[in-house]
């Protein structure tokens, strides 16, 4: 149990400095790379997931998503009694990554205090137009799309060879990003949100705005939701 809360919690702490980070690169004010825009994030955050999920996959199974860690143990792929140690691995690990975030941009967040909504929206995610319910559909569908094809690509024989199954969630990513990425800044991950929304609300800022705990629990509840409905569909029709 000690090498999954360890391995989650470096794998998740990875993906929300390369993630977390690469939003701050392309947002904030002063920085080489601002305006790269969301083809940019879209690749990178891709890149994020994958990177970690190589170096930790066969340690874990690289998880670092409580979503995804539930609908496992619910597809009998793991044990229940392991899913505390993965958690506790990846929301702590997504709370340090997005405070490595802060240290590293630190000057660049103090440049872009007027502007603190984008200041926290490197953080966390937040909806373009604010609906409850389709808000709340928008990270039930998409992380219905991850578990579902990422439980189905593990069932095809040969696909961890060569790290196949790497370059494959890496695309899986992009293209829920790129194609539903604009709704709700695409969470798919409870750990991704909250720990990173945590850290925004510890962490000092100039002209500091509200964490928005309004609309966290979206991007907790959505996800699981979403893994649970895709392991039952897939089960009912595999």
């Amino acid at each position: 149990m000690r090498d999954i809360v360890l391995g989650e919690f470096f794998g998740t702490m990875i993906l929300i400095l390369l993630g977390s980070g690469v939003v701050a690169n392309v947002s904030l004010n002063k920085s080489g790379q601002k305006g790269g825009g969301s083809i940019q994030i879209t690749i990178a955050w891709g890149l994020a997931v994958m990177i970690p999920a190589c170096i930790f996959g066969s340690l874990t199974g690289a998880h670092f998503n409580p979503a995804l860690t539930i609908a496992l143990a619910l597809n009998g792929s793991i044990e229940w009694a392991s899913v505390p140690f993965y958690i506790l691995g990846q929301i702590p690990g997504a709370f340090c990554g997005a405070v490595l975030v802060y240290i590293l941009y630190k000057d660049h967040y103090d440049a872009t205090s007027d502007n603190p909504e984008l200041v926290r929206g490197t953080f966390c995610t937040a909806p373009s137009i604010p609906n409850t319910f389709r808000n709340l559909l928008s990270e039930i569908i998409g992380t219905f799309v991850l578990v579902f094809a990422i439980i189905g690509f593990g069932n095809v024989d040969g696909a961890g060879m060569a790290g196949v199954d790497k370059i494959f969630v890496y695309g899986l990513i992009v293209s829920i990003g790129m194609s539903l990425g604009g709704l709700t800044g695409y969470a798919i991950n409870p750990a991704r949100d909250l720990g990173p929304r945590i850290a925004f609300a510890v962490l000092p800022f100039k002209n500091k705005t509200d964490p928005n705990w309004g609309y966290a629990w979206i991007p907790v509840v959505g996800p699981i939701i979403g893994a649970i409905i895709a392991v039952i569909v897939y089960n009912f029709i595999f």
